[in-house]
């Protein structure tokens, strides 16, 4: 595991994409999978994108997918794909062929299986699962990580690509992408910022396996951490 700490959550989001970019840039003839997460955090990195770096970006050559999804309609504000595609996805004009949405209005049951199934169709397989090229991750102050909650931690282990968990907080149900993709990803990449997370950036970074989060950065094969000086708990080292 890597972490990249920088003084800023902006400062963090720029790091963030020129990463992806850079990722990217390095392999100039081929299409990257890309599974992106919620939240402020994210929100950040996607205004950031559309703004600074809508040319120096390949938008022809990814494939975007979520790793997770509220169920409630794309205009709802706690809608990530719906935030995505308001903050970035229209500003840069990536053609919707390239674009998978979770549909996680619909019967969450039926979306959870028509997902896993669209991922089986359109990525890449590696030992029988879907291979993403990142995995873009969060982490709840509790722990949680792409909608498994702890005391969810039975979805790390399924081997459906996505289920349906259920928020414990407010009984809202949520479409996951679970284990068998998490762990099979090439890369698992964690975005933390702000002092609220400086427990769970500790439990990530230097503690045991806490949570959905910590378990999935200890044991994931390929793990960076991009976070900034509050939630890392310290001042920011020169990058």
């Amino acid at each position: 595991m890597k972490s990249y700490i920088y003084a800023t959550a902006t400062e963090t989001a720029h790091a963030l994409i020129n990463y992806l970019i850079g990722m990217m840039e390095q392999e100039p003839k081929r299409i990257f999978y890309f599974a992106f997460s919620g939240g402020t955090t994210p929100s950040i990195v996607f205004d950031i994108w559309a703004n600074e770096y809508k040319k120096q970006t390949p938008w022809e050559r990814m494939r975007i997918y979520w790793v997770d999804e509220r169920c409630v309609p794309f205009e709802d504000s706690e809608s990530n794909y719906g935030t995505m595609s308001r903050l970035l996805l229209n500003e840069v004009g990536i053609p919707d062929k390239f674009v998978f949405p979770i549909y996680a209005f619909r019967s969450p049951e039926e979306e959870a299986k028509r997902y896993s199934e669209q991922v089986y169709r359109t990525l890449p397989l590696r030992r029988g699962f879907p291979i993403f090229d990142v995995v873009l991750l969060g982490a709840g102050d509790d722990g949680h990580t792409s909608s498994i909650f702890p005391g969810q931690e039975y979805l790390l282990s399924s081997f459906r690509p996505y289920e349906v968990s259920v928020n414990p907080y407010n009984g809202q149900k949520r479409i996951a992408m679970t284990g068998c993709l998490i762990f099979s990803a090439k890369k698992i990449v964690f975005l933390m910022t702000g002092k609220s997370k400086v427990d769970v950036v500790r439990d990530i970074l230097s503690s045991g396996d806490t949570g959905p989060a910590a378990f999935v950065a200890h044991h994931a094969l390929d793990v960076d951490v991009f976070t900034d000086a509050q939630a890392a708990g310290e001042e920011a080292d020169t990058i």
